[in-house]
């Protein structure tokens, strides 16, 4: 097969991830399509704001978490498809909150204007309410799932949303933590929540989804939360060292806002030490599973090797 120009700077096992990714991408997005109130359902100016946010593009990396550890385990894609679109709408929702005048008053977000500057700010607090609230609806209502299935997702993904354990503790935290200096374990509980925990329970969800056993589900979810660490690690390089282009969203804006971040705190090149051991930490984590967990360690290459 030949390989595209996107994919000639990425090692083996990342463009096998790449391909993954594009795969789930038009049927996460069809899905998405259903799912969602059509534009013209009032009211319009919400529902064109949502729909402005979760096809603005990106890489669908949450959802696609969720098919990789199913697949690993051999769930069905229409048991999982749900819940992998449910986590999409969680992480649009959490951007668009976060780039508000209040959060991180950011007016780029994947390429294009942020869904606050494109409508409003009152919409756009609407429409990230609708689709935090649209996705819980999505698990509950999904007749692929067991009852009792459904009900421990919709659990997972509450507890990794919200706080004290999850992504709006991480936002706290994070917005406290500008302009103050911190401590390593600080910067961590922030990445663990704001970015590792919607990531985590990606992976735990597809696990549980497929009926992993207890230590295939504990293996997984160490996976998971060095995985989320490993992204945001990424992120934290990535906006210090590349473009707009590069990014969708604008370059630089960590420092600028004195945000808590590996680079501020320790430098680039040991931020590079510490992004190295998080790809270890996912991938000696799969040694355990007896499953070919080939997708989810070139997921992890992915990750370190990315460019935006």
């Amino acid at each position: 097969m030949v390989m595209t120009p996107s994919e000639t700077s990425y090692s083996p096992a990342a463009v096998e991830a790449t391909r993954f990714l594009a795969a789930c991408r038009p049927l996460i997005e069809s899905e998405l399509d259903q799912l969602l109130p059509a534009e013209t359902t009032d009211p319009a100016r919400v529902h064109a704001a949502i729909r402005w946010s979760v096809f603005a593009g990106g890489k669908r990396l949450r959802p696609v978490l969720l098919l990789a550890a199913g697949r690993t385990l051999h769930a069905r894609e229409a048991d999982l498809m749900r819940t992998a679109c449910a986590l999409e709408m969680i992480h649009t929702y959490s951007l668009i909150h976060d780039d508000l005048p209040s959060m991180d008053n950011d007016d780029l977000r994947r390429g294009r204007p942020t869904c606050h500057v494109r409508f409003d700010e009152a919409t756009a607090i609407l429409a990230g309410d609708a689709l935090l609230t649209l996705a819980f609806q999505t698990i509950a209502e999904d007749k692929h799932l067991k009852p009792e299935i459904a009900l421990q997702v919709i659990a997972e993904v509450a507890r990794a949303s919200g706080t004290p354990e999850g992504m709006v503790a991480g936002q706290a935290y994070d917005l406290a933590a500008e302009s103050e200096v911190v401590t390593g374990a600080e910067l961590e509980r922030i990445h663990e929540r704001k970015t590792g925990a919607l990531m985590g329970v990606a992976v735990r969800c597809g696990a549980i989804i497929a009926g992993a056993a207890e230590s295939d589900l504990s293996a997984l979810s160490h996976y998971g939360a060095q995985l989320g660490l490993l992204f945001q690690i990424t992120d934290d390089l990535l906006d210090v060292t590349a473009t707009a282009a590069d990014l969708g969203k604008t370059p630089g804006k960590d420092a600028r806002s004195r945000k808590a971040t590996y680079p501020a705190l320790y430098g680039v090149e040991a931020t590079r030490e510490y992004l190295m051991s998080a790809y270890q930490g996912a991938c000696v984590s799969l040694d355990s599973i007896n499953q070919p967990t080939g997708l989810l360690r070139a997921i992890a290459d992915f990750i370190v090797e990315r460019q935006g």
